[in-house]
């Protein structure tokens, strides 16, 4: 069996448009901090005309071999995570196929997860069970984590976003799992959904959604504890991670998540909570489990007792979230993304506790275990390659009337047939992928930015690289 299987590298790319959080709250006639504090966010970007799922994905794949030496041929297994339906029949992995078989392989399995937010991990584990499995041929896995996350207009516009993450898959790696160490809860609810098949737009219960994700959070911990008990022979508490990362749709939820999960630890009589905090929180030990996610009172105050361990343990890992906003399935790696980028020196030797969480509703707690690694597929390294610091001050703010304007534009156009777009990739770093057309056939054109200096582009067209 392979050893340390996990993530070799990794890298991740958002549009160049975006929207500051703070502007969108004037121009909405919303109260003053409803959406940067209320809702905790800062930023969001969001996808042009020019710009889908499958032009980030083929960005993000291209970019990841490019910058991490990595050979196409290499690639046994390509699975994709997203909720952005572009074919209800053909997988976006299909779209990304151009790059592998230009180098004449096509020997790789895997295809689409759906599953709201969740896609991403299941594609994730999909890759990871393959490498450690026995029908693994030596070759590495890719996992592309992809959504552009759009709402009607109304009070969870603001919690959109858009990006794509990818991530290398094999044996060694310095991103590694704890393969036993996981707990899922899987249940049916109607919090978010999208039976509209017309229309990008979700269906949302806003109050019941984010019960839905404390309660599969609570469910998932339960077991988590349980599995590291049986392995481990004793108890584990959020004192056992060093860092928590959670499926980010806005980032007040995660502020109350991991108030949840010290509430968990309380009840647990757990060591990661001292006596002062016992104190605090023992007016509420009484309550059930309905009266305790409805309860005001313990969410003020188990935040209180929660925020100094809430900035060290996931303060570091909010950047990315708050300033792109919700990219469904791929935001609970951009929030592990934001913490390789705030601690990437300190981080060997610590345990990363992740929760994954897709309404609808599927859910999962897993753990992570880092180590430096060596050469390109180092912790230094990812961080280095991923650049996100410069990515985020590379972007281009627009005003809400045109992020607004561009949202109508995307209405009249999804599923839409026989259509031109702008072609405007000004804002598009070299080596980025557009959308140029899709014909009466609903076939999809994409085009490169050029990386030379020469103005000449490489076309890409229904699986055809000229």
């Amino acid at each position: 069996m392979a050893k340390n299987v996990g993530i070799l590298a990794m890298d991740i790319y958002f549009p160049p448009t975006c929207v500051q959080q703070e502007a969108l709250e004037n121009h909405d006639g919303a109260s003053k901090g409803k959406y940067t504090i209320g809702l905790g966010q800062d930023c969001m970007a969001f996808c042009s005309e020019v710009e889908d799922v499958i032009s980030m994905s083929l960005t993000v794949v291209s970019s990841l071999l490019e910058k991490y030496n990595v050979d196409p041929r290499q690639i046994g297994r390509l699975e994709v995570g997203s909720e952005t339906v572009i074919d209800k029949s053909k997988s976006i992995k299909t779209f990304l196929m151009q790059i592998f078989e230009k180098h004449g392989n096509t020997d790789i399995e895997g295809v689409d997860s759906s599953n709201a937010c969740y896609g991403g991990t299941a594609a994730l584990f999909n890759c990871v069970n393959w490498v450690e499995g026995c029908s693994w041929d030596g070759r590495y896995g890719l996992v592309v984590c992809t959504d552009s996350a759009v709402y009607a207009e109304g009070p969870a516009r603001p919690t959109g976003g858009a990006a794509a993450i990818a991530m290398l898959i094999g044996p060694d790696a310095p991103i590694a799992f704890e393969s036993k160490l996981r707990g899922s809860h899987m249940a049916h609810a109607y919090d978010f959904y999208k039976p509209n098949l017309a229309s990008e737009y979700p269906v949302v219960d806003g109050k019941l959604s984010q019960t839905c994700y404390l309660m599969a959070l609570d469910s998932c911990y339960k077991y988590f504890c349980a599995k590291y008990e049986k392995f481990e022979g004793k108890q584990f508490s959020i004192s056992d991670a060093d860092y928590v990362v959670f499926h980010s749709p806005y980032n007040k939820l995660v502020q109350k998540s991991f108030a949840r999960l010290v509430f968990n630890d309380f009840v647990r009589n757990a060591r990661s909570i001292d006596e002062a905090a016992k104190e605090k929180l023992a007016p509420f030990s009484a309550l059930s489990g309905d009266e305790s996610y409805q309860s005001r009172d313990l969410e003020k105050v188990s935040q209180q007792v929660a925020k100094p361990l809430y900035d060290s343990k996931v303060q570091p890992t909010t950047l990315v979230p708050k300033q792109v906003g919700n990219m469904y399935t791929a935001s609970i790696y951009a929030a592990f993304i934001s913490l390789l980028h705030n601690k990437n020196t300190e981080l060997a030797g610590k345990r990363v506790l992740m929760f994954s969480y897709g309404s609808g509703l599927t859910a999962t707690m897993f753990s992570l275990r880092l180590h430096e690694g060596q050469d390109s597929f180092s912790l230094s390294n990812i961080a280095s390659v991923m650049n996100v610091g410069g990515k985020l001050k590379a972007r281009h703010e627009v005003s809400p009337e045109k992020f607004i304007e561009t949202l109508k534009l995307m209405e009249h156009r999804y599923g839409a047939k026989d259509f031109v777009t702008n072609k405007d990739c000004s804002l598009l770093e070299p080596g980025t992928y557009y959308l140029t057309e899709v014909d009466s056939m609903y076939r999809r054109f994409y085009d490169i930015k050029s990386v030379d200096k020469t103005g000449e582009n490489g076309y890409i067209a229904n699986g055809t690289t000229h």
